[in-house]
């Protein structure tokens, strides 16, 4: 991967970067297909253990289809605490993450899954958690994993993470 141009705004404690992907709620990814991208947002848990990161989505559609054919993604996870008005200035965070897209079918890795969005996304998570998680709804949803290869972060200075 080339470099960061701006030195000053990179992020190079690894685990805060690792914080932007565990506090953000959504991040967006980046994929192609036939020299055309396409770009969604996602709602998302980070795996901390093994470096990836799980969202839910349809079983058929666009991103699927691109996926199968070109299963490779960059992503984004941002803070974004505003346009300083008058500074010409911003104040953001972000995680920048390329990976691999593989479905699940094990049971076992889509309750995990679905276990670690919960727990990222609920405040109260115990009690969505027993009321989503039967086996129908495991059975029914689709889930991606991204399987980080590349992280970097880049951040305002006046942003604390």
């Amino acid at each position: 991967m080339k470099s960061m141009r701006r030195k000053e705004k990179e992020i190079q404690d690894k685990s805060k970067i690792i914080e932007i992907l565990k506090i953000t709620k959504y991040l967006t990814i980046a994929m192609c297909k036939d020299n055309i991208p396409y770009l969604v947002t996602l709602t998302r848990g980070y795996d901390s253990k093994r470096n990836s990161i799980y969202f839910h989505c349809a079983k058929e559609g666009k991103k699927i289809d691109i996926l199968k054919e070109n299963n490779v993604v960059w992503g984004q996870a941002l803070i974004d605490n505003g346009y300083v008005e008058g500074k010409c200035d911003h104040l953001y965070a972000t995680a920048q993450f390329m990976g691999t897209v593989t479905f699940i079918c094990d049971q076992k890795e889509k309750q995990h899954a679905l276990d670690t969005m919960i727990r990222q996304q609920e405040k109260v998570p115990e009690k969505v958690i027993k009321k989503q998680m039967t086996e129908e709804a495991v059975n029914k949803v689709n889930i991606g994993r991204i399987d980080i290869m590349y992280l970097s972060g880049k951040k305002s200075d006046k942003v604390s993470i």
